[in-house]
């Protein structure tokens, strides 16, 4: 069967697998040292009162027929030492049936989480890794030749992603088409990285060519996917540096490098290395290939009408699956950044001379001194979703006072989620948040300052509480 296999991208196929396999361990080990204070038994959105809220059929998981907090440390744990095995070639030990049964428990381990992880799963990248994942169980091991099927079907999720998200560019914010939003974007971004305030301050000019760029990369690039090679190579190499380009200016979870892992599986990396001889495929593979390949085509049915049309939606799944996905991110870009600022005080009582400190997050900006660090490709769930917060109360409205709560109470598990606890020896007594503008320091306030932001306060966010007794209730 000729026409099945392409032992040319025999390499390309070794270092996506290993690649995807890196990313569902980084998205295993966070999901295990963050369930607790999120969606714990104790958590701020617990899982058992969302399942008994949501039928089986919408939200299809293991912990539909158990949950505790231990069964979801193992299924995490257990997710992770799967991937570690599998960027180790442990995929390439084992007979192809195995092979693919441990990308399969990778994807339903995984799938069962998204599926009750709610508001904080609630990203595009999770969909993305979840469809990627499932492709992957039918990408066959170094036993067979790659399918050409599912290296095709491979291109097509890159497709996807790459045309979804210039769509929703230049039929979104203005300042995408007159080439303007990376005159804010580097600002006002979730979650800046290290870089970020140096690339805020490119000039100009060069924003509006990284805007155009952008857009070629994201429009015209991604049909190229479908060319012949080396046309199809070059396209995706052209898509792993735009995207590298994105790494270095921001942290985007693992957006960006699963983009990537994608990009790489379309390259024929035959003039490296010459692929060693391959078995045919069995018959019970070529089927199974097969019938997924008319399953992804008929579930893109959606996927692709939501691409041409004007009402176009980002990130979002129509099935409960995940198989196929829309994609897209920042068709509107925030010309001003506000951050909620959140301080407790052991003061019984507030008034003018009450102490206030600051509690502060690992990634979104707090202290003005302190750089932004690189998380990216993990993913620190509650900073993203302060950013959120900030944008609308709206955003919080299920969580946030489930979370300012556990921070009266001295939560030890949400205060691992932070990176300072303003009161390492008992809870505090009060808690207030406020809100601030903030902008990037120009360079002759950084070299003043040593502030990288500087902020303004607008108002409370949250006015002063305390945690309730029974007598309050």
């Amino acid at each position: 069967m000729e026409w099945f296999t392409a032992p040319e991208y025999w390499l390309s196929r070794i270092v996506f697998q290993r690649a995807l396999a890196g990313l569902y361990l980084v998205a295993f080990i966070g999901a295990a040292l963050q369930f607790r204070a999120l969606i714990g038994e104790r958590g701020m959105l617990p899982v058992p009162r969302y399942l008994r809220l949501v039928p089986a059929r919408r939200a299809p998981t293991l912990f539909q027929w158990h949950y505790s907090d231990r069964f979801f440390a193992l299924c995490a744990w257990g997710g992770a030492a799967v991937a570690l095995a599998l960027v180790a070639g442990a995929g390439d030990a084992v007979p192809l049936p195995v092979a693919m049964l441990l990308w399969a428990v990778l994807w339903g381990l995984y799938l069962s989480i998204v599926n009750v992880g709610q508001t904080w799963y609630g990203f595009g990248w999770e969909s993305l890794l979840l469809e990627t994942g499932f492709l992957a169980i039918f990408l066959g091991n170094e036993r067979v030749g790659p399918p050409v099927l599912v290296l095709w079907l491979l291109r097509w999720l890159l497709f996807r992603v790459e045309f979804g998200a210039g769509l929703i560019k230049l039929r979104g914010d203005p300042c995408w088409r007159d080439l303007t939003c990376l005159y804010y974007h580097h600002e006002t971004q979730p979650m800046p990285g290290p870089l970020s305030w140096f690339f805020h301050h490119l000039p100009r000019p060069l924003h509006r060519v990284e805007t155009a760029a952008n857009h070629m990369v994201q429009i015209l690039v991604p049909v190229l996917l479908f060319t012949p090679q080396p046309v199809a190579s070059v396209a995706a190499g052209v898509i792993v540096v735009t995207q590298l380009w994105l790494v270095l200016s921001g942290n985007f979870s693992w957006l960006n490098w699963l983009t990537i892992v994608l990009a790489l599986s379309a390259v024929d990396a035959s003039f490296l290395v010459t692929a060693p001889a391959l078995a045919g495929p069995p018959l019970w593979y070529v089927v199974l290939v097969c019938a997924l390949t008319a399953l992804i085509l008929t579930l893109s049915y959606r996927p692709a009408r939501n691409l041409v049309s004007r009402r176009q939606a980002m990130n979002r799944s129509f099935d409960p699956l995940h198989l196929v996905n829309t994609y897209g991110a920042f068709g509107t870009v925030g010309r001003i950044r506000d951050e909620i600022v959140i301080e407790g005080s052991a003061d019984a009582a507030p008034g003018p001379d009450t102490v206030w400190r600051e509690y502060e997050f690992k990634g979104k900006p707090g202290d003005v001194r302190r750089m932004p660090r690189q998380f990216a490709p993990y993913h620190l769930r509650l900073d993203w979703m302060m950013w959120f917060a900030a944008l609308s109360p709206g955003y919080a409205r299920d969580w946030f006072g489930p979370f300012v709560e556990r921070l009266l109470d001295g939560d030890r598990d949400t205060l691992k989620l932070l990176r300072h606890n303003p009161f390492p020896d008992a809870p505090p007594v009060l808690i207030r948040a406020r809100l601030y503008r903030y902008r990037y320091t120009t360079w002759r306030e950084l070299r003043a300052t040593g502030a990288w932001w500087h902020r303004t306060y607008l108002r409370d966010y949250l006015p002063t509480t305390r945690l309730r007794t029974p007598a309050d209730r």
